[in-house]
């Protein structure tokens, strides 16, 4: 059987490859089909220009469960939809005795791919999946990839016309049932956007709505610790 290759980038064919190749494309839609395929050739042509060594079976792996909680198979009712796909993949790998490590790789590359800053500094698995998501979604380092390398990666795993819209309506159904789930991350616009019924949590405003009562704190509740320059300290008054 000949390798296929997209891009100058060879798709991992071993049984856990395609294994996972056959579940993600009997229970996606062809849009997060072909996306998880895009974000996994935009992830390896991301890290072959950064000259990262990365294991291409992981971050296929990756790649493809990263949206597959978005689906009811595998969402929770109150887990982030990232951390569902997390788990299914933590699964699916145990189902392979993968070992610990590689599995804490993909798990972390899953959980974390709508959390920008933070991937990039991980380890390659990890960054490149978010690169990949990056570059489908957001167009980020667009004119990075030479335009031979889109139009492949395009041919062999299409963007409908309606591509844009269409994730952003993947996104809302697989979260508007969980709306406190997208707390502190970028899935909040996507229902700010989609829900009309949808309020934001501000983390300020919890903070200040906290049940802590800081109204009677007083300076006989601080303790006051060597070094303290507070007024009446020990230190306050040289002693």
């Amino acid at each position: 059987m000949t390798n296929t290759i997209i891009a100058g980038i060879e798709i991992p064919d071993s049984a856990i490859a395609r294994a996972a190749t056959e579940l993600v494309r009997d229970t996606e839609t062809d849009l997060l089909y072909n996306h998880s395929r895009r974000v996994f050739l935009f992830g390896a042509l991301s890290g072959n220009r950064k000259g990262l060594k990365y294991d291409p079976e992981l971050l296929y792996l990756g790649a493809m469960f990263h949206d597959m909680g978005l689906m009811p198979a595998y969402s929770s009712e109150n887990y982030r939809f990232e951390v569902d796909g997390a788990n299914a993949a933590r699964d699916f790998m145990t189902q392979y005795r993968m070992n610990e490590y590689d599995i804490d790789q993909v798990w972390a590359s899953i959980a974390l791919h709508t959390t920008p800053g933070v991937p990039e500094h991980m380890k390659p698995v990890v960054a490149l999946v978010t690169a990949g998501v990056e570059m489908d979604v957001l167009g980020l380092s667009y004119n990075e990839f030479s335009v031979d390398q889109r139009n492949q990666v395009v041919a062999a795993h299409p963007r409908e016309k309606t591509f844009k819209n269409g994730i952003i309506d993947a996104f809302a159904q697989g979260t508007i049932k969980k709306p406190e789930t997208t707390f502190g991350n970028v899935k909040a616009d996507v229902l700010e956007l989609r829900d009309p019924s949808y309020k934001r949590l501000n983390f300020c405003q919890i903070i200040l709505g906290s049940a802590w009562d800081d109204s009677h704190a007083d300076h006989a509740d601080h303790a006051h610790h060597a070094g303290c320059a507070c007024t009446g300290g020990a230190a306050a008054q040289g002693e």
